[in-house]
């Protein structure tokens, strides 16, 4: 199995620098100088790293096969891919995967259904149908790390929540937000992030 590990956005610069969109949470192994990286679609690669750097928080490479600007604009939306393996499974699961899943807190009170997994430029997020004691639903995200979201078990169709205080709709202290369904052309569609894979992978 393939795992999307970043996509390449708009050129910077005139030296074939570009932008990258991470869908990774350990991008300093992924994308180490020399490293070569399969493309999606294939024909865009492969590439190699020639050099890195972080620019206002923002992932800047440099691959060998686009020495100027034209060539780096020519790989923009390229997805970079790797080979998955076993430890990468482990925590790593794809939109479809999650999605319909039953979420529930640690002493098994069930909240609501994963309904998407949300490419955040912080972090992937799990977007959750929280239904609320009152018979009303809202969309709640939830952020997609290992403190938060300590067991995905998608055999048993669950993910076990531990939310800190205000995170869920329904507690005392929650500040809800009103989010757009996914896909929609809502507040925030033109963020980075925003133009997420369908498929990319996430990774706690």
């Amino acid at each position: 199995m393939e795992l999307v590990v970043a996509r390449i956005g708009r050129a910077h610069g005139l030296r074939g620098e570009v932008v990258l969109d991470l869908r990774t949470d350990d991008p300093e192994a992924r994308l180490a100088v020399g490293a070569t990286l399969a493309t999606q679609p294939p024909a865009a690669g492969p590439l190699t790293v020639t050099r890195v750097r972080l620019h206002q928080d923002r992932w800047l490479v440099t691959f060998a096969e686009a020495a100027d600007r034209t060539a780096a604009e020519a790989l923009r939306g390229v997805e970079l891919v790797v080979e998955a393996d076993a430890s990468d499974e482990e925590d790593a699961w794809y939109p479809h995967e999650l999605r319909g899943l039953r979420a529930e807190l640690t002493d098994g009170t069930v909240v609501g259904e994963v309904v998407a997994l949300e490419h955040l430029p912080a972090q992937d997020a799990l977007l959750v149908a929280e239904a609320l004691p009152d018979g009303t639903t809202v969309r709640t995200l939830v952020p997609f790390v290992r403190a938060i979201v300590p067991v995905v078990d998608v055999a048993a169709g669950r993910v076990v929540l531990d939310p800190p205080g205000g995170l869920l709709a329904r507690d005392a202290d929650a500040v809800v937000v009103d989010l757009p369904e996914p896909g929609d052309d809502g507040p925030g569609a033109d963020q980075p992030g925003a133009d997420a894979a369908p498929d990319a992978a996430g990774e706690r």
